[in-house]
């Protein structure tokens, strides 16, 4: 498989070691300093472009790769207000476009775990839900892509939650999330819901980049033989 790396950081850097490591070809690795790289990359010596940049250039990143044919996998988050536009492009194009704020298969399934203690806590009002996420310093994002997915499991599943805020919050219709940084922690994501005699968490931590950085090659791989806007629900169901 020929990969375009779109972002050029810790993440572009772990995943372009795992995919050396499994026998694939890098054919570009386009960051800030070789942006109109981007703008030469053609379905004729690139099966997959692999896009962990910035929120402020992830959107026309994807873009120009959707115009020119590649097929795209996104993981940059904050950047997500414009992602229906970009699935518009997607089917326009004919083309082929995954985004996930998490490539971690542990991850995903913690999604439907958060998303089932949720329908069964939806009716017990004593209970306030809050969720911590913590991650590196590097990180520009807050809160990060994963917990908003998390906060749209709650929602979708607890018709009492209406949205969320920053920090601690006695509101019971609001979920507070608590974002931290702190050296070299790759993600730690936490909902618990707490009440006057209880508290019930679930946990997810992840260990190393590389649980983001395989999954992320595992996902290309897959998406070669895929067409359209595509999931990790979709990825997820073809592994069963």
């Amino acid at each position: 498989m020929k990969i375009a790396l779109v972002g050029y950081g810790k993440m572009g850097k772990a995943i372009e070691q795992i995919a050396l490591q499994r026998g694939h070809e890098i054919v570009a690795c386009i960051d800030a300093d070789n942006p109109n790289e981007l703008q030469t990359l053609t379905p004729a010596h690139c099966d997959v472009a692999i896009e962990f940049s910035q929120p402020e250039s992830a959107f026309e990143n994807i873009s120009q790769c959707l115009r020119n044919g590649i097929k795209v996998l996104s993981g940059t988050t904050g950047w997500l207000a414009r992602l229906p536009e970009i699935e518009r492009l997607t089917l326009e194009k004919n083309g082929t476009f995954l985004h996930s704020a998490n490539y971690s298969v542990g991850v995903n399934i913690f999604f439907e775990l958060n998303k089932w203690l949720a329908s069964k806590m939806a009716e017990k009002a004593q209970y306030r839900v809050e969720m911590e996420e913590i991650h590196h310093l590097e990180k520009k994002d807050a809160p990060s892509g994963t917990a908003l997915r998390l906060m749209d499991g709650l929602k979708a599943e607890n018709p009492h939650i209406v949205g969320w805020t920053h920090g601690p919050t006695t509101d019971h219709t609001k979920v507070g999330i608590i974002s931290k940084r702190e050296p070299n922690v790759p993600g730690t994501h936490t909902v618990q819901y707490a009440s006057a005699l209880e508290t019930i968490e679930i946990k997810h931590t992840a260990h190393s980049r590389d649980i983001f950085a395989a999954g992320a090659v595992d996902v290309a791989e897959w998406i070669q033989n895929q067409t359209g806007v595509r999931t990790m629900n979709d990825y997820l169901n073809d592994l069963n």
